[in-house]
């Protein structure tokens, strides 16, 4: 890894122009966008003690998909704060708010709680934490979710995560886990798949186009996924220690970067 950082200083600082030169603008832009935080979108009310806006990345993936175990390590590893949407409603429920009234009533009713106060309780949580870099799980679950996030918070995430499983092998873990519902059986957790794939698959597809996906193969031991996952947040903290170095764009920094990371 040190290697491949070494050799990109030097890339650097031995072809500043040509570099320019050979990477079009649309490209080092699209990485920017990927990894840079939208300064002029923050959120209103955030916590005025926080150095510098929050670095925001959705974790995607469907039942099995081990991003619940992978969230975890990388709490432990790079010191995010992990923000469950489903957590965040079930804490809300049991603070026997008026909020939490209304998500029992809506939730027991067979309706969807609205997006717009799941993304205010997501909010609040990003906004009365000392943390700056946040993991969202499992949201947004849908485009309407997707698009109530970005008009309330007024920004896009930095990042996306999505943990790409076979659906045999999700099934199978389910089934095994011994977890979750207890009424889970083959057909059960195929019907949740097949939701999941018919909601969520528009917004895999819509950060995808847009640059900041990172599909992550999620076949193998949680050791080797989380290799492919460390890959990513340590060419991160690389990028960090070197973008205040250079005078040429930070895209073009983010560009390179990536494509040595990925030889």
């Amino acid at each position: 890894m040190w290697r491949r950082v070494a050799r990109l200083s030097s890339l650097i600082r031995s072809s500043k122009a040509s570099l320019s030169n050979q990477i079009q603008p649309a490209n080092g832009l699209q990485i920017l966008e990927a990894f840079s935080t939208e300064i002029q979108k923050s959120a209103k009310g955030r916590n005025h003690h926080r150095k510098k806006p929050p670095f925001i990345t959705f974790v995607l993936g469907g039942p099995g998909s081990g991003k619940g175990t992978q969230c975890l390590k990388i709490v432990e590893t790079f010191g995010f704060t992990h923000l469950s949407a489903g957590d965040l409603l079930r804490k809300e429920i049991s603070s026997n708010s008026e909020n939490g009234a209304m998500i029992l009533e809506t939730i027991r009713e067979g309706n969807i709680v609205p997006s717009e106060l799941t993304v205010k309780l997501i909010q609040r949580e990003v906004e009365s934490s000392e943390n700056d870099k946040f993991l969202i799980d499992g949201f947004p679950r849908t485009e309407e979710n997707r698009q109530t996030y970005e008009r309330v918070v007024g920004a896009e995430p930095n990042i996306v995560l999505f943990f790409d499983c076979p659906e045999e092998e999700m099934v199978k873990r389910v089934l095994s886990r011994n977890q979750g519902r207890i009424d889970d059986n083959i057909d059960t957790v195929k019907k949740r798949l097949e939701v999941f794939n018919a909601l969520n698959r528009p917004v895999i597809n819509y950060y995808s186009g847009k640059g900041k996906l990172y599909k992550i193969p999620a076949v193998g031991t949680e050791d080797e996924i989380f290799t492919r996952v460390r890959k990513i947040f340590t060419s991160l903290e690389v990028l960090s220690m070197l973008s205040p170095q250079f005078s040429i764009p930070i895209g073009v920094i983010l560009f390179t970067l990536t494509n040595l990371l990925r030889r």
